[in-house]
């Protein structure tokens, strides 16, 4: 997130009792842009199943935290039993703004490093972890002199991720996107809000063809209490679930779209456009404002779905990994 280019007198050391509420307010004072209260640090982080107290470096200064980064790898699997035994993630770092220009960054993120390779992690990923990411991956315009750092610790660019939103205000479905709802259900496509039965296919569907995170994002979030009319799922005319489009899955946020998918062999027909819109209008019934969210390949046929219903990039993250112990 933030970062300092040149040495400190901060100690570092792991999280300990009592030191959340000065991160989350040492965090609003480094990146106010991106800022965390105490609920999401909670649940991103001191709740995360795999969040280690000494994977969490933590700078002070006397009574004052002045920066932080958090390492973090698996101790329970995304998926079946693999722990990703070589992969380790970077999720955040931060430097107070009073405390930059002494190489507190740098000393900061690689203690990050050494903590995991003593753990065995060879390749380190800024900061695409899942299921608790705080963002995508870094954004360079944002944050240009951590973009240096990580650079000059060796990190390098993947991909880059586009976040987009779409006002809502005035919206109605297209009447191109009707008229393809229409030919689609005449011809034997069901669009509906799924029932509790349908929950078996749209998780086995969202885990087997697309990700894990995507399921668990699904079954968490239903089984926390969010309503079945968020989601809008389709089958084919053979009965096959063959995609879904929803929101409210993250944090119970009405506004963020997502996650959204439909079978590759089934993409170019126009169910994917009109599930979005389904969506859409359903987010725009309930009063949102508008549509937003955090993560797509920014030139991937998705992303120019989403330039076609009206979706702007707003920010782009690069998401960057450093390979080789140190």
């Amino acid at each position: 997130m933030t970062a300092c280019t040149t040495t400190s007198q901060a100690g570092i050391r792991g999280f300990r009792v009592g030191d959340g509420p000065r991160l989350v307010e040492a965090w609003r004072r480094s990146a106010p842009a991106d800022a965390v209260t105490a609920d999401r640090f909670r649940s991103l982080v001191l709740l995360d199943a795999n969040f280690d107290p000494e994977g969490l470096r933590v700078a002070v200064d006397g009574d004052r935290v002045v920066g932080a980064a958090y390492a973090v790898r698996r101790l329970t699997p995304m998926a079946g039993t693999d722990l990703e035994p070589e992969q380790g993630w970077i999720p955040f770092f931060f430097v107070d703004p009073d405390t930059r220009g002494r190489g507190l960054g740098r000393r900061l993120l690689t203690e990050a490093l050494d903590w995991l390779h003593g753990h065995g992690r060879t390749r380190v990923d800024f900061s695409s972890y899942t299921p608790n990411y705080v963002l995508p991956g870094l954004d360079a315009q944002a944050y240009p002199e951590a973009a240096g750092l990580l650079a000059s610790l060796g990190f390098r660019t993947l991909y880059e991720a586009a976040a987009m939103d779409r006002s809502l205000v005035g919206y109605r479905v297209p009447d191109g996107v009707a008229r393809r709802l229409d030919d689609l259900t005449a011809r034997g496509h069901r669009f509906a809000t799924p029932s509790d039965d349908d929950l078996v296919d749209l998780v086995a569907l969202a885990g087997r063809h697309f990700n894990a995170d995507w399921a668990r994002a699904i079954r968490e979030c239903l089984a926390a209490g969010t309503p079945l009319d968020r989601i809008v799922v389709v089958r084919d005319p053979s009965g096959r679930l063959a995609g879904w489009a929803m929101h409210g899955a993250y944090a119970s946020v009405d506004e963020r779209f997502g996650p959204f998918g439909v079978l590759e062999e089934m993409r170019g027909t126009g169910l994917g456009t009109v599930l979005l819109h389904l969506v859409l209008e359903r987010m725009r019934a309930r009063g949102a404002h508008s549509a937003w969210f955090l993560w797509t390949g920014e030139r991937s046929p998705a992303a120019h779905l989403y330039r076609t219903a009206g979706f702007r990039t707003t920010r782009v993250f690069r998401v960057l990994r450093r390979e080789g112990a140190r």
